[in-house]
């Protein structure tokens, strides 16, 4: 079961063009194309008269025509021919997915069309920001639950195992974690204090010696992630990005998780850097650096999706505190949906 009632990326930008592309998203398949004009549109990827999928079928003009006996549907979902038939069928329709284009990724609403608001997007000040380097990134597909990836998304601990040669870091194990719950998500941070900078990094900071590191693990219902990395020579440990020491290596990773089904997730990201904005090199090598990363999080989260369908855990640890928190309010939110679903078949 999924939050519905949301925004998930259903593809990179640059993906989607003028041919008609099957993705499935929250266990329903969907077919997504641009319009004549660079619009992005997602349909139910269904013919409703033999179920042949639509993207097996051909694009014209801003319509799909089914493969099988040429029932074609407008942007809306509405057939506009049916060939062979006098009078089109009311029951010749398919759904219709609200979808929007920003920050270079292409965003379907998957639950009631009315409350899709694209204000309601996360606001990411630094896009647009001449002086930040942006790291375009990519996407993966993970054989998990998506919540084996938010879970792994709200706990610093794992990358002083999981990412000893990049991330990780000796100086920070068993530091504690500060929890914070609220309306959006669930916030996981600490600060490690004049310890060594980890080895990913080290290739980047401009001040000698040890650090104080600050690591902020943000996830937004129902499965957008904010890591911020925040690196400040020794000493200079602050919460006011005001007073920020000049030398100050910021690093914010966005994460963008759609649940392929209750098995699989697709994974997106990229990152913001408060230097060297137009340094092709650099961003190459974050690239290559988060990418193999994300690889070392893919191998350890699939086995423990295969694991813990075949044996549960026997003990939670402190560090679980925030994963669960926001289990539990998913939880309520996918609850909440159903409740007012069931009232409105009812009414």
């Amino acid at each position: 079961m999924f939050v519905r009632n949301a925004w998930y990326v259903g593809a990179l930008a640059t993906q989607l063009g003028r041919s008609l592309q099957p993705v499935r998203m929250l266990s329903e398949n969907l077919v997504l194309y641009r319009r004549e004009d660079g619009q992005p549109v997602a349909l139910e990827d269904s013919c409703p008269h033999r179920r042949l999928p639509l993207s097996k079928g051909r694009l014209i003009g801003d319509q799909v025509e089914c493969g099988y006996h040429g029932l074609t549907f407008d942007c809306s979902g509405s057939c506009t021919k049916a060939p062979g038939v006098a009078q089109i069928p009311r029951s010749a329709v398919v759904r219709s997915y609200p979808c929007t284009e920003r920050f270079g990724l292409v965003w379907v609403w998957m639950g009631d069309p009315e409350l899709a608001d694209p204000s309601k997007l996360i606001d990411i000040p630094e896009w647009e920001n001449p002086e930040w380097g942006v790291n375009r990134g990519d996407a993966m597909e993970l054989d998990c639950n998506y919540l084996y990836v938010t879970d792994n998304l709200l706990d610093p601990s794992h990358v002083s195992w999981v990412h000893q040669s990049s991330f990780g870091s000796p100086d920070i194990i068993g530091l504690p974690l500060t929890v914070k719950v609220e309306d959006n998500g669930v916030t996981v941070s600490r600060w490690s204090k004049n310890v060594e900078v980890a080895p990913f990094y080290k290739q980047f900071v401009k001040f000698e010696g040890n650090c104080d590191r600050k690591q902020q693990y943000e996830v937004r219902f129902p499965s957008l992630a904010v890591i911020k990395a925040i690196f400040l020579p020794a000493g200079a440990a602050t919460e006011e990005p005001s007073e920020y020491h000049q030398d100050v290596f910021l690093m914010d990773s966005y994460n963008f998780l759609t649940p392929i089904d209750e098995e699989h997730t697709r994974y997106f990201w990229f990152q913001l850097r408060n230097f060297s904005p137009d340094d092709e090199a650099i961003s190459k090598i974050f690239n290559e650096d988060v990418r193999h990363a994300f690889l070392e999080d893919k191998v350890v989260l699939e086995e423990v999706h295969k694991a813990l369908k075949e044996r549960p855990a026997a003990l939670d640890l402190p560090l679980d505190s925030g994963p669960l928190r926001f289990r539990r309010k998913i939880s309520q939110m996918i609850q909440a949906e159903q409740a007012v679903a069931s009232e409105t078949t009812t009414a």
